[in-house]
């Protein structure tokens, strides 16, 4: 994959354009449509790239008025890191398997009954609820460590995961396709957590996370082939619109 992709591109063009004083903090930003003409991309990477500011605090999305220049710059703790999903995974393996390993000493009987509850809505809900569910199960691990920086740690990786828009875009290209081996990787931890075992839950947590990123490896590749078509296509777009002119 490319080192950058195009809507991180327009999205740094579209922070300077407000650097700059050319959108000034409160003000609406031109539809997607006129965006898309001033900087030779499509809607599609507009949209993207406004996604990606919003994630850092720079815009506000407004469902039916449209998007707006942040009054104010976010605060330091506020703002997210550019990071790929690579990097978010590898943190949540690290972070998460020691929190793991925590919870099999401290855990609870009412945390364990949560657990078993949430993955079988991870096997029987709907997507929307399978994923809720998957939040709610690596959340109350965390809580079950009793450390409280392992858990302000955790909530901040999943956010990562929800908000910076290449990360979610490949872990929803993973998860849509391996919801069965996910559940089953779920029930492997809860499993050496209803046994006591720290040394069991690390293993099966490590072991989720590595088949997570196995499966990266290959939903990587398929986005850097949309993305080359993608690119393809607004080429063509732009070439056509000139041969018209001409």
């Amino acid at each position: 994959m490319a080192s950058k992709r195009l809507f991180q591109s327009v999205a740094e063009q579209i922070a300077t354009l407000i650097d700059e004083g050319a959108y000034p903090p409160g003000t609406r930003l031109p539809g997607e449509r006129e965006l898309a003409e001033k900087l030779g991309v499509s809607r599609v990477t507009i949209r993207e790239a406004e996604i990606a500011l919003q994630a850092v605090g720079r815009l506000e999305i407004k469902t039916g008025s449209g998007v707006y220049v942040s009054e104010k710059k976010p605060a330091p703790g506020e703002l997210l890191p550019k990071a790929s999903a690579f990097e978010v995974t590898e943190a949540r393996l690290l972070v998460e398997s020691e929190a793991a390993a925590l919870a099999a000493h401290n855990i609870t009987d009412e945390a364990i009954g949560r657990l078993e509850k949430l993955i079988d809505q991870m096997r029987h809900g709907s997507e929307d609820e399978a994923n809720e569910a998957d939040e709610q199960f690596h959340q109350t691990i965390a809580e079950a460590s009793n450390n409280s920086a392992m858990v302000h740690t955790v909530k901040s990786l999943w956010r990562m995961r929800e908000e910076l828009p290449e990360v979610k875009a490949t872990y929803a290209a993973v998860c849509v396709h391996d919801a069965e081996s996910r559940t089953e990787e779920h029930k492997a931890v809860f499993d050496a957590l209803k046994a006591r075992d720290p040394a069991g839950a690390r293993a099966a947590m490590r072991e989720h996370f590595h088949r997570l990123i196995e499966s990266m490896l290959d939903a990587t590749e398929k986005l850097a082939l949309a993305e080359v078509q993608q690119r393809a296509s607004e080429s063509r777009e732009r070439f056509a619109g000139v041969a018209k002119i001409v």
